[in-house]
């Protein structure tokens, strides 16, 4: 061993020990959020790992910045193995791989480092030109600080230039160092031996050695420091998460409401879990979520990145203070000036400050639609919207905050079981002249239907919906489907009060939809509204509620498919439809081919359209999150934004398959001035049905 490698040794002794010692630090900061197991089924983690961490599936949802991070990120993973041999050859001398691996393993990996180190630098290349030059929106605004991300890709551009250097003057030096494998690395090496001697190339090697293992330590050090700490945490963040399952997507966390606790929901970061401030290293600051996020595009104050940025600065200036963490607490003072004054304002603030309020404010998070559209687009699979629940539920329940308009709606859950002020003796009503059972008069003949019809508040009372409620059953009856009804013992399921964070209420309009439906021995259900499809099926069974429940959009499409829709013949000209996707039926439950399937088998006439956002892309109407019962008073509507995009397909009509959704559109195409038609697929269905003998028709 060489007096060069025994330096070497120290200096990679102190530089991982020093990695070592934040990697601690911020794990304890970690520590600050409450437990929580994410280690259930590992191979769907394992699983989430590979195709959205190391295959980098939702980063090429972007065509062009997708490809460019892609590569860096696989650039990193192949030369991270170059990076190992690099640093155990300063310790030991005359290390390779090449003594231990086969030789043609160790000739495709040694013509990797040169080829993805070009690759790496041209992709750095086109990331520097974008930010500093193109200025795309999303890496704009929430006061980013350019200044870090610009110094990471120099210092990556500055590891990949070092490393060809030093196989460059190697080559110049020593010729038979490497065999023909590495191509760009002999080319540099070709065109230094026509300007120096080797001696001198071989004292430059050690020279561009040295500083690229400088350089690697260096890098490493600095991430814990950095917004780019996500390099290291990116794919454990991606395996904890829960976003892509395992578990159920979207399903909001239930809450203890008989423990003894001051606390609930969340207004600092020691009321979040460990999983959300683990969140905030993971963030890339990308901006994904926030140019996808609807109340931001339409220029409310939201903005998910934000958020889970915020998160991750209040962590840092707060953790320091609890764990007692003399160099960051000193590393803060620093940045108010350093002298003893700046120390104890450094306390006050974090004892003064929290995330709710200095950092977040009540009018950023009621501006969210909870559309899940940032959680679908976060590359790192970041849960941007548990974040925000979780602080609308301290709003609500334990400041009692919130917009004014939320009030009657909270009273009349309370009172009638719906979001609306109507009498609950009239959920029925519409089903007058149909002849339609209700589950308690079936009871009483000792008859039991083969499903229940959740009609759902919209359904029942909306005088829009029920068309819809009216047109479904129909159907059902066309195919001689024994359903039934619960009329009058029908209550909201409390989705509304959960998304606008009043726990209480929701468990309790819950627990009694749960009691009424186990008396009758409910089994399967369907239900227009995705937002029923979605709570009854998907966060019931958090209560104690296991049902089977089914969207009509797949129910209709496989009644349609096995043909028992009884449908007239198509005549007519071509029909032109754009359909609008639901949130609550397409990122929170995948649903999307059903409801088009469903129009194409209906009216073979019809032609279907796609607006530019759609499927898993598609912008919300604005109606999700308790959003339906608050006034818009920022920027521009959201219904008006996604209806705009929905007539400018030069559709003949708007399908959608959400009673919300209905409304939202129906508003915006009369805000546009337009006489375009918006219908439900169950209303296109009717329309198209055929007489049969008991006289069913649309």
């Amino acid at each position: 061993m060489t007096a060069g490698n025994v330096v070497f040794l120290f200096v990679l002794v102190a530089a991982t020990g020093f990695f070592a010692l934040n990697v601690q630090r911020l794990v304890r900061y970690l520590r600050l959020g409450y437990s929580e197991d994410r280690t259930d089924h590992p191979l769907t983690r394992i699983r989430n790992v590979l195709e959205i961490g190391i295959a980098q599936k939702k980063i090429f949802r972007d065509p062009i910045a997708g490809p460019m991070h892609a590569l860096i990120f696989w650039g990193f993973m192949v030369l991270t193995a170059g990076t190992i041999e690099i640093v155990m050859a300063g310790v030991i001398p005359e290390f390779s791989f090449e003594l231990i691996l086969p030789r043609a393993v160790y000739l495709v990996y040694s013509a990797s480092q040169d080829i993805f180190a070009a690759l790496v630098i041209a992709a750095v290349a086109v990331a520097l030109y974008r930010r500093l030059v193109l200025h795309p929106r999303r890496l704009e605004g929430d006061d980013l600080e350019h200044t870090d991300a610009i110094i990471i890709l120099s210092m990556i551009a500055g590891l990949m230039v070092t490393l060809l250097l030093t196989n460059g003057f190697l080559l110049a030096a020593d010729p038979s160092a490497f065999g023909g494998e590495k191509l760009i690395s002999r080319m540099i090496g070709r065109a230094i031996t026509q300007t120096m001697s080797p001696r001198s190339a071989l004292l430059r090697y050690h020279i561009f050695w040295w500083t690229h293992a400088l350089l690697i330590l260096a890098f490493l050090n600095y991430l814990p420091y950095s917004k780019h700490l996500h390099v290291v945490t990116s794919l454990i963040n991606v395996y904890f998460a829960n976003t892509s399952g395992p578990g159920t997507r979207g399903a909001m966390r239930p809450m203890d409401l008989e423990a003894d606790v001051e606390q609930f929901g969340a207004s600092d970061v020691e009321h979040l879990s460990w999983k959300n401030l683990l969140d905030g290293y993971s963030c890339t600051e990308c901006g994904r979520c926030t140019a996808a996020c609807p109340a931001n595009i339409t220029g409310k104050p939201l903005s998910p990145r934000k958020i889970v940025v915020n998160t991750r600065q209040r962590l840092m200036e707060k953790a320091p203070a609890v764990t007692g963490d003399r160099m960051d607490f000193m590393r803060s003072a620093l940045l108010h000036g350093g002298d003893d004054d700046s120390y104890a304002s450094i306390g006050g603030d974090v004892a003064e400050h929290q995330l709710l309020g200095a950092y977040i404010t009540d009018e950023e998070l009621w501006a969210c639609t909870s559309c899940r559209a940032c959680v679908v687009e976060c590359p790192v699979s970041i849960d941007q919207l548990d974040v925000i629940n979780q602080l609308r539920r301290n709003l609500v329940l334990t400041e009692s905050r919130f917009p004014s308009e939320m009030q009657p709606v909270f009273e009349s859950l309370e009172r009638n079981a719906s979001p609306w002020a109507f009498d609950a003796g009239d959920r029925g009503r519409w089903a007058e002249g149909l002849r339609i059972p209700t589950m308690s008069e079936m009871a009483e003949r000792g008859e039991r239907p083969d499903l229940l019809f959740w009609v759902g508040c919209m359904g029942s009372f909306d005088d829009r919906a029920k068309k819809i409620t009216v047109a479904f059953a129909r159907i059902m009856q066309a195919c001689g489907i024994r359903f039934a009804i619960l009329g009058q013992e029908e209550s909201c399921h409390g989705d509304p009060a959960r998304r606008m964070g009043n726990e209480y209420l929701y468990q309790m309009l819950a627990k009694n939809a749960i009691e009424t439906l186990d008396r009758y021995e409910v089994s399967t259900i369907v239900t227009h509204c995705p937002h029923c499809f979605h709570q009854i099926g998907n966060e019931f069974p958090q209560l104690g509620g296991n049902y089977e429940v089914v969207h009509h959009s797949t129910f209709i499409e496989r009644l349609l498919e096995d043909g028992s829709i009884p449908l007239a013949t198509a005549e007519g000209k071509r029909l032109t439809m754009a359909y609008h996707d639901s949130c609550y039926l397409g990122r929170y439950n995948d649903v999307y081919d059903a409801p088009r399937e469903t129009l194409k088998r209906a009216l073979p006439v019809v032609t279907l359209v796609e607006p530019p956002r759609t499927k898993d892309r598609g912008l919300c109407c604005g109606a999700g999150g308790g959003r339906m019962f608050m006034e818009e008073r920022t920027g521009k509507r959201i219904n008006v934004e996604r209806t705009e995009e929905l007539l400018a397909t030069g559709a003949d009509a708007i399908a959608v398959a959400c009673p919300f959704c209905m409304t939202m559109i129906s508003d915006g195409v009369k805000a546009a001035g337009s006489d375009v038609p918006v219908l439900d697929i169950a209303e296109v269905v009717a329309s198209s049905l055929a007489v049969v003998s008991n006289g069913v028709h649309a």
